[in-house]
């Protein structure tokens, strides 16, 4: 693997026996996004905190989040003092920051929109890129994947399919 993308889920880490990211991730040296839950539960593990939805602790729908700081994973796409559309569609949130983590950008509801440890390449998003909602989502993970974690994008199906038949073929 080149990275790692924690996605969301319907579980809530502050639940015992939530689901959780293996400690190699963290331990293998590779870029981490965390997507929503994602995002809570590499807090959670990483030494930062998550208080419970109810009153106030969640979000849902569109959103505008307010870039404060430079990122690598939006470099030449947002700018400090910016404001992007995003959708939320989250129960708990991150109340404070793990060792390292950075706040990137911010929304009305959520402090720790866009969090950021760039020395370990770990993204927190709360947001949901992977929804049309969130105009640039596919760009952000775009950047992710290529320019974070240095993937060409030149895979394909065909090439695929031709390398394993050649590889059953010398097999046999």
């Amino acid at each position: 693997p080149k990275g790692v993308i924690l996605s969301g889920g319907p579980a809530s880490v502050c639940d015992e026996g939530s689901p959780r990211a293996p400690q190699c991730v963290f331990d293998s040296g590779l870029p981490v996004l965390g997507i929503c839950y994602g995002q809570q539960t590499m807090m959670a593990q990483l030494g930062g905190e998550v208080q419970r939805g109810g009153d106030g602790g969640g979000e849902f729908g569109r959103a505008f989040i307010e870039v404060q700081a430079d990122c690598a994973l939006y470099n030449g796409l947002w700018a400090a003092g910016e404001k992007h559309q995003v959708w939320m569609s989250h129960g708990d949130k991150v109340t404070a920051l793990a060792p390292g983590f950075d706040v990137v950008a911010t929304s009305e509801g959520a402090p720790f929109a866009f969090i950021a440890d760039e020395a370990r390449r770990y993204y927190g998003i709360q947001f949901h890129p992977e929804v049309v909602h969130t105009p640039d989502g596919a760009k952000l993970l775009s950047h992710f994947v290529h320019d974070v974690c240095g993937l060409s994008g030149d895979w394909t199906m065909a090439e695929f399919r031709s390398t394993k038949i050649a590889e059953i073929r010398a097999q046999v």
